[in-house]
């Protein structure tokens, strides 16, 4: 971490910011979101999923302020909120993948 202390108040914050990437579902919908932004049917077609799943993992992801919604006529259209979030998921897969070959290397000496 930097060195930057944070109350304790603030970090249930970013604990509960990071809670939004625990489920695999939400990590799917924000790349289909990062290409453009989708209504729910077309998210629906995009992941091949069903729409209460969908709706709900949305929801979830509107409630963290990790996407935004607007009206257009009927249709609720969803699109990411915070671009940021991208930049934390290429640090985040940059590393796994490192660690990941660091583990095949092992394995190969074996």
């Amino acid at each position: 971490m930097s060195e930057i202390t944070l109350s304790g108040r603030t970090l249930e914050l970013v604990a509960r910011r990071f809670r939004y990437f625990g489920e695999p579902f939400r990590l799917r919908i924000l790349q289909s979101l990062s290409k453009s932004e989708k209504t729910v049917t077309e998210l629906v077609e995009d992941l091949e999923a069903n729409q209460p799943n969908v709706s709900k993992h949305l929801n979830r992801l509107l409630q963290g302020g990790l996407v935004a919604r607007r009206k257009q006529g009927t249709s609720s259209i969803y699109s990411i909120a915070d671009p940021l979030i991208f930049t934390l998921c290429d640090l985040v897969c940059k590393s796994a993948t490192a660690k990941t070959k660091e583990e095949l290397a092992i394995l190969e000496r074996e």
